[in-house]
């Protein structure tokens, strides 16, 4: 199976529980994520969201606020994009 086969069939149960391993550090059953571990579980958790999550709910959105009326800003915020 595929990589996009596989964020495809990743229910939110799943999403949910790859988040919290990510966060600790460990799988469930308290085995310690090894680093190749770690960077395909953050992999799969940005690639799953951005395809099923509104871009405010995704790993690393950052809240800029918005521009009154006149007001500039210096960058727009920009989608991180995931190829492969």
């Amino acid at each position: 199976m595929d990589f996009d086969s596989i964020i495809d069939n990743i229910s939110p149960e799943t999403y949910e529980a790859l988040k919290r391993a990510s966060e600790l550090g460990k799988w469930p059953d308290g085995k310690v994520l090894t680093k190749e571990q770690k960077a395909q579980v953050l992999e799969a958790i940005i690639a799953y969201g951005q395809r099923n999550l509104d871009p405010t709910e995704q790993v690393g959105y950052i809240d800029r606020g918005s521009k009154q009326q006149d007001e500039t800003c210096d960058s727009e915020p920009q989608p991180v994009v995931i190829k492969h």
